[in-house]
């Protein structure tokens, strides 16, 4: 009788041994699962990125083998930004650094100076593209860091193109296992801006008016020379420039003589400027984006540069009376 009641024992303890290993499994797959899935997401490549056009253009080619971020704090005027200690961590612990150009960010190589991370792929983003000036503003641009050129290349969107193949090419570079993902996605990306250029272009043919006027900063050259509008802008290639009266007098004088019921201003800039011009001629105020930054609102719920542009396609639309 003993015998029989240990084997019994033995028997029911086996069916608990088992029974937990039963109900283990799926724990012990569960958390395999996430290991995966937690040294895959380590295992992408950390791009870092100066302005938001960059974050934009470089997570829609990484995807998700790179973990795209924003060195620019959300809703911070790009021209204005100083990096602080907290932001070379960063870069040390990057794969890749992304910026503009040197007329952009002119803080950029007092910051790489003070990196350590002797692996550290930078990206200028403007290589191949050809930068231009404008004569009235150049003589008071070298104070600001411009050096008399006009930083603002993404908003002519072959430009925007060029610098999509910079990024991809740095990924490749650090990433060479992946090629061709990182050459399909930019395909993909480059004919989304091929196609955003061609409803400019198509749009803005159109319009009654062709000259933009613009109460900021000289943003939008590139843009006005891309689509063969005329560009009046109260100051130069710096925000943190005054305008002089006789720029506002100018513009009036532009306003009312090309019978324009517009003025644009840009975002994250106090509108004073474009608000003072409105105020003495009658006209309204219409926002564009130069797509330097973005709020935090609109970061965290997901805007795209694409985004951006197609509205200012709108609102250009209504500034300058296209059909």
């Amino acid at each position: 009788m003993g015998g029989d009641r240990n084997i019994t024992n033995s028997l029911s303890w086996g069916k608990a041994v088992f029974l937990v290993l039963i109900l283990a499994i799926p724990c012990l797959m569960l958390s395999c699962q996430k290991n995966e899935e937690r040294i895959k997401k380590d295992s992408r490549l950390k791009a870092m990125t100066s302005l938001f056009p960059l974050y934009d253009f470089a997570r829609n080619i990484g995807r998700d083998k790179v973990d795209a971020s924003l060195l620019l704090p959300p809703g911070v005027e790009a021209h204005s930004f100083e990096p602080k200690p907290g932001d070379l961590m960063k870069l040390n612990r990057a794969d890749i650094f992304i910026y503009t150009n040197k007329y952009m960010e002119p803080w950029v190589q007092k910051i790489l100076q003070g990196t350590q991370n002797p692996n550290l792929i930078v990206v200028d983003a403007s290589q191949g593209i050809v930068m231009t000036g404008n004569a009235v503003t150049e003589e008071h641009e070298h104070e600001h860091g411009h050096g008399g050129k006009d930083p603002h290349i993404w908003l002519d969107f072959s430009n925007a193109m060029k610098m999509v193949d910079n990024i991809r090419d740095g990924f490749i570079s650090k990433d060479p296992e992946n090629k061709n993902f990182y050459l399909k996605n930019a395909e993909e990306y480059k004919a989304k801006l091929g196609n955003l250029d061609q409803q400019f272009m198509k749009t803005l043919s159109g319009c009654e008016k062709k000259v933009l006027v613009h109460g900021g900063h000289f943003a939008f050259g590139y843009l006005a020379r891309r689509y063969h509008l005329q560009y009046a802008a109260a100051y130069g290639f710096s925000p943190n420039a005054e305008p002089r009266p006789e720029d506002l007098v100018n513009l009036s004088k532009t306003l009312r003589k090309n019978g324009l019921k517009y003025i644009f201003y840009e975002e994250l800039i106090s509108p004073r400027v474009a608000e003072t011009v409105a105020k003495e001629t009658g006209v309204t105020l219409l926002l564009l984006y130069t797509g330097h930054n973005v709020s935090k609102e609109a970061l965290d719920g997901g805007v795209t540069f694409i985004a951006l542009m197609q509205n200012d396609l709108e609102h250009l639309k209504a500034g300058l009376q296209c059909p």
